[in-house]
């Protein structure tokens, strides 16, 4: 079976991130589709900072520390992801971004989905994110959820999407499984090399 991971992108503790990670599962998980969908919280991790001597890609997988190495095991255990980011300052979050500079191969030949909220949808954050996971060799699917703080939130502290979003929520999911699914063969091609 296909295996997604929902990756949370904020660690702030007044986050709603969490929230909308919970209601992209949700979704996902009442749609018929071949998938399972797992939250990855990057907040649980163990990780800091990333702050590393050897560039992960140079390692092996051989990793200095049990929390590097369970966050390689993790990884390495999906076919694709669906990242949810807040922006800020028109970007995604630094401890998203640290989270993804702790491994390199790992990320390689999967698709992801991008689900973004902020003041303006988290338009600008979803694109600085669409650079970073091209670079790891993750294939990006075109539909996006983009929510706005305004609209979508309740106070901007609970999240109340409107109905509006599900169409295009089901696209990108579909996709997501799809690409994913096409891409086992590219890591099958690339593991015999």
């Amino acid at each position: 079976m296909t295996r997604i991971g929902i990756i949370t992108g904020s660690t702030r503790n007044v986050r709603v991130n969490l929230q909308v990670a919970e209601w992209v599962k949700d979704f996902a998980d009442n749609k018929d589709i071949d998938a399972e969908f797992e939250i990855v919280d990057i907040k649980e991790s163990g990780l800091g900072r990333f702050n590393e001597a050897i560039p992960p890609l140079m390692t092996n997988k051989e990793y200095a520390t049990e929390e590097q190495r369970a966050w390689s095991r993790k990884i390495d255990s999906f076919d694709g992801f669906i990242f949810v980011t807040p922006e800020y300052n028109k970007n995604f979050p630094s401890s998203l971004k640290d989270h993804l500079d702790y491994l390199g191969s790992e990320w390689h030949h999967k698709a992801a989905g991008i689900v973004s909220y902020g003041s303006t949808l988290g338009i600008a954050a979803s694109l600085a994110l669409r650079t970073t996971l091209s670079n790891l060799k993750v294939a990006t699917v075109e539909p996006q959820g983009a929510f706005s703080l305004f609209n979508d939130f309740e106070n901007m502290a609970t999240f109340a999407p409107m109905e509006v979003h599900k169409p295009r929520f089901g696209e990108m999911i579909d996709d997501v499984v799809a690409w994913s699914n096409a891409l086992k063969s590219v890591r099958k091609e690339k593991s015999l090399v």
